[in-house]
């Protein structure tokens, strides 16, 4: 009998680049490690696009043209990984729960053209390739506008880690 694995749907840096950047530079997993305490990847149905979302997703409020009032996080840019090879998306999915960031309009019209990629799934869109000489500027201009965490969040990290740890001491001593 086969079994069928249910696909991650939301994913760490570290994750990300343990599973799909065995290809990427170290420059480039370093630059994208810097975004590993704010951020989380999470995806839809495929499993090579990955929208960067605030780790505690804050909601933000937005008013509709209708004027009714709703909360959605924002997507601060898409990831995509074809081939071994990462690319920014030049938007992100959107629902009714997500909004893109204004920030993913500017990334992607300042990178370079030269290398990209078209997609027709989930939704039709363009991605050009990140390599050594952007990936400074896309994730320094993402952390101009990507929320600190809040204290509550790092105290909670800082409890957890605290606890792992001496759950593993206490079993190293114990067994």
């Amino acid at each position: 009998m086969k079994k069928v694995y249910k696909m991650k749907r939301t994913l760490s840096i570290k994750s990300f680049i343990s599973q799909f950047g065995k290809s990427f530079s170290e420059h480039m997993k370093d630059r994208l490690s810097d975004l590993e305490v704010r951020s989380v990847l999470t995806r839809k149905d495929v499993k090579n696009q990955f929208d960067l979302k605030h780790v505690e997703h804050i909601k933000y409020d937005e008013t509709t043209d209708s004027g009714s009032s709703s909360e959605k996080e924002y997507s601060y840019g898409q990831f995509i990984v074809e081939d071994e090879v990462l690319y920014f998306s030049e938007k992100c999915l959107e629902d009714k729960q997500v909004k893109e960031s204004p920030i993913v309009e500017t990334i992607y019209n300042n990178l370079s053209g030269d290398d990209m990629i078209s997609l027709e799934e989930p939704f039709e869109c363009c991605a050009k390739k990140v390599d050594d000489s952007n990936i400074d500027y896309i994730v320094d201009t993402i952390l101009t506008v990507f929320p600190d965490v809040s204290q509550k969040y790092l105290d909670i990290v800082k409890d957890m880690t605290y606890r792992a740890k001496n759950k593993k001491d206490n079993y190293f001593f114990t067994h």
